[in-house]
């Protein structure tokens, strides 16, 4: 066994690793990315190395080089990135039960302390010290990448690597959301956002799920994307004139959804779900849309008991059933391929709007 110069053991390796790697940097807030090259970090007692093959590009990781949003990321220079998939190629001493040449998924959640509270009770993404790939830690914008082992997902070695990326964190965010609303199969849940990344999974993973679709979005290509993927009806926001009777009016009672699904980007589809869900139905608001607020109407939303939460990524079970899902071929997701050092084209892009489905970082290219 080795040691990382700070007295930590490094466990076991397969004897191929690296001393330097290729890696997308931000080298201060707001900077353009630089393609560069960088020492590979080594896993501490209870870490794992993971041999990042493939990652997929979030929204967040924009914001967090940028420094646009209420959470900063807390290093710089950073590797961003937190959907990445690989092969576990070292180990601390203290994991057992990972092993070298797994096929694993680092995500959001790089680390959690595993004991407080929240942890216990499998709510680790509300640990008050969670660590964040692509925010706290270096993420996944590298070839080689480094994860508390206890948090890293588990991948099939029969799984598209390149495929599957985006599931961690896209994926796993709508799954859930939608697990959170507690809508029951064959009950109707409306996707707000539905033509979007986020949106066209929660589609797809509400299908699964035994759940009827609403697809909300604008434009006839959004209408016809979301149908192939299974939503029953379509309310295009651009064109109705009441949007709240409109998503009423495609439910068989017209009362309305029983769950509403918030992934847009904008502030208003959050003001007008609490309008439109059912008597007792649930709003679940997963969009981060800047400086945006929730308002509802106090005696509509008490007396028609309604209910209006927050979900935030998911715990290592929600990651391993929103995995198990794609494994089994109900879960397909439009992405393109493009090589690590083309990162700060692929920002451009998405700032512009102009990305449909996920593009994915081939580290070896």
């Amino acid at each position: 066994m080795a040691s990382n110069g700070n007295g930590h053991s490094n466990g076991h390796s397969n004897g191929n690793v690296p001393t330097q790697q290729w890696a997308a940097v931000a080298e201060s807030e707001g900077a353009p990315i630089k393609y560069k090259q960088i020492p590979v970090p080594k896993p501490g007692p209870d870490e794992v190395l993971v041999n990042i093959k493939y990652s997929g590009v979030c929204h967040t990781d924009w914001h967090m080089k940028q420094g646009d949003w209420p959470l900063k990321a807390s290093k710089f220079p950073l590797v961003g990135g937190h959907e990445g998939a690989g092969v576990v190629v070292a180990r601390g001493a203290l994991v057992k039960d990972v092993e070298i040449g797994e096929h694993v998924g680092v995500k959001w959640i790089n680390g959690s302390c595993l004991d407080c509270q929240f942890c216990q009770a499998s709510d680790e993404q509300l640990c008050q010290k969670a660590i964040c790939s692509g925010a706290h830690v270096d993420g996944t914008f590298q070839q080689y990448c480094i994860a508390q082992a206890a948090h890293v997902a588990r991948i099939p070695k029969d799984v598209d690597m390149a495929a599957i990326s985006p599931v961690l964190c896209a994926g796993i965010t709508v799954y859930k959301g939608l697990k959170e609303s507690g809508a029951k199969p064959g009950q109707t849940v409306a996707i707000v956002g539905a033509g979007g990344g986020l949106g066209s999974m929660a589609v797809q993973y509400a299908k699964a799920m035994g759940l009827r679709v609403i697809a909300i979005d604008a434009g006839d290509d959004k209408r016809e994307a979301t149908k192939k993927l299974g939503a029953e009806s379509f309310v295009d926001f651009s064109k109705s004139k009441d949007v709240v009777a409109d998503v009423q009016a495609a439910t068989e009672d017209g009362l309305g959804p029983h769950a509403v699904l918030l992934v847009a980007v904008s502030e208003r589809p959050f003001q007008q779900a609490a309008e439109y869900v059912r008597p007792k139905g649930t709003v679940v608001c997963i969009g981060l849309p800047a400086d945006a607020y929730l308002k509802a109407p106090v005696f509509q939303t008490v007396a028609r008991m309604v209910t209006i939460r927050g979900s935030y990524v998911g715990n290592r079970r929600d990651s391993a059933e929103a995995i198990d899902f794609f494994r089994r071929g109900l879960i397909q997701i439009p992405y393109k391929v493009v090589p690590l050092s083309e990162l700060e084209d692929v920002y451009q892009k998405m700032i512009k709007g102009q990305i449909s489905g996920r593009y994915v970082l081939d580290m070896d290219k």
